[in-house]
């Protein structure tokens, strides 16, 4: 090796080597990177920052990620969640914080950062910038809109109030509605300051708003009620999810928190805001005394004025009856002409009973004895020429007799059991006559009745060299009746003729 190598020349060197009397090995990356977090952490242990948020997200896990700047620079920070729960209110970009915490680095990304445990505003004047900053926005998005704002209830049954229940002012509202009118009042205890109140508010707010009656009846009227304080006491009423729980509740709400001079959002979402919680007591009720002298009053008032119209009605009745005409005034021509009819009756009945006996004079003049026995003796000859002639009523009888006779002997002849007499016989096949060949044959059985009684007998071929005649009609063709004689013809004459 050339004696130019043996020299120390750490630019031209290939190879790394360790000489003799180093006592600076090589550290690995790690290694520097544990020796600086080691002694950041030792030196900046405790510190407390003033700045300013920028860049302030949180994870879905919780933790708080921002950056911490003034005028000359900018430092990374970080809250885990735990610390992240402790906070008062939301941290939002441009915020002045005070953080304390411990400052550590990063090795995976060579950068040091604040773990911040506690946040706190940096005075008032960035507490209100929070304030006025978070107020812009939810009145941009119409949470203190006056169309939003729902009319209170004039008389409500239940009403619900959220606060704490050991302050005074659940008693004093409480006192107030009964002095005013006694109504039924559910309390929902929650935080009114501090860590997790807002979240209690909200839950409250959210829970009322929820009811749908049964065992607990839904609030007509909800009360959002605190006492005074300063605006840090006062805080948990500014946050977000406080303001928005109020601003969607179904339900009217009044806004109490503070006296006569604190202001809080939750006032703007409200749907009326009380300056004290005996005042929202005031606005959620009337005074039952003056309820029930009102309803005096207008009993009163609905009084007079019922009589008031009676006594109207009974004037107007009073004019009408003196225009309307009297009863005798009425009555006059239906009076005047029943006298007419009454006159007129008489002379009728009069005239009538006169036409009456100049009739029966009439009649009677033509009721004399001499003519009655007139008529009967007429009547008596009549009768007398009436007399009766057998031989009239001999002739007819005879008429009748022959005539019967010759319908008894045509029916006679009509007789078919008559020709079995003289020797012929009447063929039947299940109860039908038989009138032809074929038809005997057909049946194959037949019945012959002679005069004397019926024989079966079976029916064959025709015998060979015989002659089949046509068999002669069981019965002959009625002879025709002979007509009467003219003179059997004569009609007889009348007996009273």
């Amino acid at each position: 090796m050339s004696p130019e190598f043996d020299a120390y020349d750490s630019s031209g060197r290939l190879l790394a080597e360790e000489r003799a009397g180093d006592n600076a090995p090589p550290l690995s990356v790690s290694e520097l990177s544990g020796l600086l977090k080691r002694t950041v952490e030792d030196r900046f242990g405790h510190v407390r920052l003033r700045g300013e948020i920028s860049g302030f997200k949180r994870a879905a896990s919780g933790h708080l990620y921002l950056a911490l700047k003034d005028d000359n620079a900018v430092l990374d920070g970080v809250m885990w969640k735990g610390g992240a729960q402790r906070l008062a209110f939301t941290p939002q970009d441009g915020v002045e914080v005070i953080a304390t915490g411990k400052l550590t680095t990063y090795p995976g990304r060579s950068k040091y950062q604040i773990v911040i445990d506690r946040m706190e505003l940096a005075g008032e004047g960035a507490l209100m910038a929070l304030l006025e900053k978070l107020k812009a926005k939810l009145a941009g998005e119409g949470l203190f809109a006056p169309e939003r704002k729902k009319p209170l209830p004039f008389l409500p049954r239940t009403i619900g109030v959220v606060t704490s229940p050991t302050g005074a002012v659940i008693r004093d509202i409480l006192h107030r509605l009964s002095d005013r009118c006694p109504t039924n009042v559910l309390v929902w205890p929650v935080l009114v300051q501090g860590q997790g109140a807002a979240e209690q508010i909200a839950r409250a707010v959210r829970g009322f708003s929820a009811v749908e009656g049964g065992p607990l009846p839904r609030p007509d009227l909800v009360i959002v009620a605190r006492g005074g304080g300063s605006i840090e006491d006062l805080w948990s009423f500014n946050e977000e999810i406080v303001v928005r729980a109020v601003a969607d509740c179904t339900i009217p709400i009044i806004s109490a928190v503070g006296h006569e001079t604190d202001t809080t959002l939750c006032d703007y979402a409200a749907d009326r805001r009380a300056p004290t919680p005996t005042a929202a007591a005031e606005m959620a009720v009337p005074v039952r005394a003056e309820l029930l002298a009102g309803l005096n009053e207008m009993g009163l008032r609905a009084g007079r004025a019922v009589r008031r119209g009676a006594m109207q009605a009974r004037e107007r009745l009073e004019m009408q009856a003196r225009l309307m005409p009297t009863p005798d005034m009425l009555l006059a021509p239906q009076r005047q002409r029943l006298d007419q009819l009454s006159d007129g009756l008489v002379n009728g009945l009069r005239h009538a009973l006169a036409d009456a006996r100049a009739q029966l004079g009439q009649a009677a003049g033509a009721l004399r004895p001499a003519l009655l026995r007139q008529h009967v003796t007429r009547a008596g000859e009549r009768l007398d020429r009436l007399k009766l002639r057998p031989d009239y009523l001999q002739r007819a009888l005879s008429d009748r007799a022959t005539a019967f006779d010759r319908v008894s002997r045509h029916f006679a002849s009509l007789d078919p059991d008559l020709p079995l007499q003289r020797g012929y016989a009447r063929v039947m096949a299940q109860g039908r006559l038989v009138q032809s060949v074929g038809a005997a044959q057909a049946a194959g059985q037949v019945m012959l009745h002679f005069k004397d009684g019926a024989v079966g007998a079976g029916i064959g071929e025709a015998a060979d060299g015989l002659e089949q005649r046509p068999a002669p009609p069981l019965s002959s063709p009625p002879r025709p009746v002979r007509k009467a004689r003219a003179a059997e013809e004569t009609p007889q004459q009348d007996l009273f003729s």
